[in-house]
């Protein structure tokens, strides 16, 4: 019997193993022919030639060898020596899993699961992940686990997916090893077991599974069920994010950008944020967009910068649609269009984003809705200003808080609600913003939409006081002068509305001679000795 012809050596010589099993080969032994096959594919002892080698294998396939149906199928599959062919792939791996070969009942299963040369089938997924699964194939061991978790081809049972998870993750399969540590860490289908999740976590990781190995990584930085080590979150963030692993290449860039227990390195940092961008990490992609808008640590490029934005936005990622926004705001890198800049404002404020959410109730209360330039102010919206306002109070935004203060708070709104309006400044004072607690303070001091309260009054002018809040040191000045919610001390009037009168309030000043006139001459130079040290 007569093969495929075989092309010459480079050195006109063969090994002596070769020429044996062509020999062999040649006279028809079908074991022969599948090696002899093999030893193409894999330039064995002879040039490599994949045409050949699909030559050899449909021989002994044919033939009914197990073993070569299946290399014929994986060549089929792969359009390697032969054109691509699902069907012919599917062929031949059905030809060898009939004969019990493990490697083509789990090959076979996966084309049912992805209908891939055939419709999908989960039920004859199932079936040859079953035959495979039960001489011991842990990649079929694993995609049964999957099937049982889901619900696919078979009623969900987590119990019966951890079974073939355990007997894949035995075996040293490591995405078994992975699933059945996640299953330990959140109690499913199982009782929760810390030191079970490390364990099969760890040996997933130590194989090299990039999951695994950020997963670790995240613990070991966080200081989730392990003690917090920064040196070995860097060492497993690492062996993933060269990998691939983005998220790892990401969670590398912000402990390199913030020194996290490692000295901090902004050119490393940008190089991982960098790395996780081009495969589509959308908040390394924000992050990038940020540096080339404010050139840190690279030449500013505004268009770069509205690349990457767009590259994070159009994935959904709010903080990057709030970036673009800007620059359409501005036409910094891109066109200068209030619309689309508005559009993505929009977009960012509708997933929550507060600083989004905040820029829109501004635009609305204003009426500037067509943008920041070039265009009509449309008339201001107050209802739709509150509503945005609104999402980022919740969110305890303090500037939006005391915003909506503000528009509870006039009477051109038609929802005036003092006592409402109370309630969102003191929200926001309590976080330290000084306008909302000098808000505060009028209406203790006025009695409007509060109690009148001279004490609680004065604990609000001095916190935006000490702030800078000219106002509101002015008022404390005049409450110390006159003793009104706190102990007459004319000393600390003095200093206040010394402080008011620099910031330019201009009643500062006489209220300030005033004050001085009453003075005795010992007092009054305690009083410039303080304001001077002061």
């Amino acid at each position: 019997m007569s093969g495929p012809a075989t092309p010459s050596a480079p050195d006109g010589r063969y090994t002596a193993e070769f020429l044996r099993v062509k020999a062999l080969a040649e006279r028809g032994v079908a074991s022969a022919q599948h090696s002899l096959g093999f030893m193409y594919v894999n330039g064995q002892g002879v040039p490599r030639n994949d045409e050949l080698a699909v030559a050899w294998y449909r021989m002994a396939a044919s033939s009914g060898l197990e073993q070569a149906q299946y290399n014929l199928g994986v060549m089929y599959q792969k359009g390697q020596g032969v054109e691509q062919d699902l069907g012919q792939a599917l062929y031949w791996y059905r030809q060898a899993a009939e004969q019990d070969y493990a490697q083509a009942q789990y090959n076979l299963g996966w084309l049912y699961a992805k209908g891939q040369g055939t419709p999908v089938d989960v039920h004859e997924a199932m079936y040859w992940f079953g035959k495979a699964a039960g001489q011991g194939d842990p990649g079929a061991q694993h995609n049964l686990g999957m099937m049982y978790e889901g619900g696919k081809g078979v009623p969900q049972d987590v119990a019966q997916a951890i079974v073939w998870y355990r007997k894949a993750a035995e075996q040293g399969y490591a995405r078994s090893q992975f699933n059945l540590a996640l299953r330990y860490d959140a109690g499913q289908g199982v009782e929760r077991d810390v030191a079970q999740a490390l364990h099969w976590l760890r040996k997933a990781a130590e194989q090299g599974y990039a999951p695994a190995q950020f997963n670790l990584a995240l613990r070991y930085d966080k200081g989730q069920d392990l003690p917090q080590d920064s040196a070995k979150a860097i060492l497993w963030y690492g062996r993933a994010g060269e990998q691939g692993h983005a998220s790892s290449q990401f969670n590398l860039a912000l402990i390199y950008d913030a020194g996290h227990g490692v000295a901090r390195d902004a050119q490393l940092a940008l190089a991982w944020f960098r790395r996780a961008a081009e495969q589509g990490h959308a908040g390394a992609q924000d992050n990038l967009g940020l540096r080339y808008e404010h050139g840190q640590g690279v030449e500013q490029d505004y268009a770069q910068a509205a690349h990457w934005y767009r590259q994070a936005a159009d994935q959904g990622f709010a903080g990057a649609q709030y970036h673009l926004g800007q620059l359409h705001d501005l036409g910094h890198g891109v066109e200068q269009d209030p619309a689309a800049a508005l559009a993505w404002y929009r977009k960012a404020a509708e997933q929550g984003h507060v600083r989004a959410q905040f820029d829109l109730g501004l635009r609305y209360e204003s009426g500037n809705i067509g943008g920041n330039v070039g265009g009509a102010h449309a008339a201001p919206d107050e209802h739709e200003a509150a509503t945005w306002y609104r999402k980022a109070a919740d969110q305890e935004y303090a500037p939006a808080q005391y915003a909506l203060g503000q528009l509870l708070d006039r009477d051109d709104t038609g929802t005036v609600d003092p006592r409402q309006a109370t309630a969102w400044y003191r929200r926001a004072a309590d976080q330290g913003h000084a306008l909302a607690q000098f808000a505060l303070g009028l209406r203790h001091d006025s009695g409007n939409g509060a109690e009148r309260d001279y004490e609680a009054a004065h604990f609000w002018y001095l916190c935006a006081a000490r702030q800078g809040h000219a106002r509101a040191q002015y008022n404390l000045g005049v409450m110390y002068a006159a003793g009104q919610g706190v102990a007459r001390d004319l000393v600390e009037a003095y200093a206040w509305l010394h402080r008011a009168g620099a910031a330019g309030i201009a009643p500062a000043a006489s209220y300030l001679q005033r004050i001085a006139a009453r003075m005795e001459p010992a007092l009054l130079a305690q009083a410039s000795a303080y304001v001077g040290a002061a």
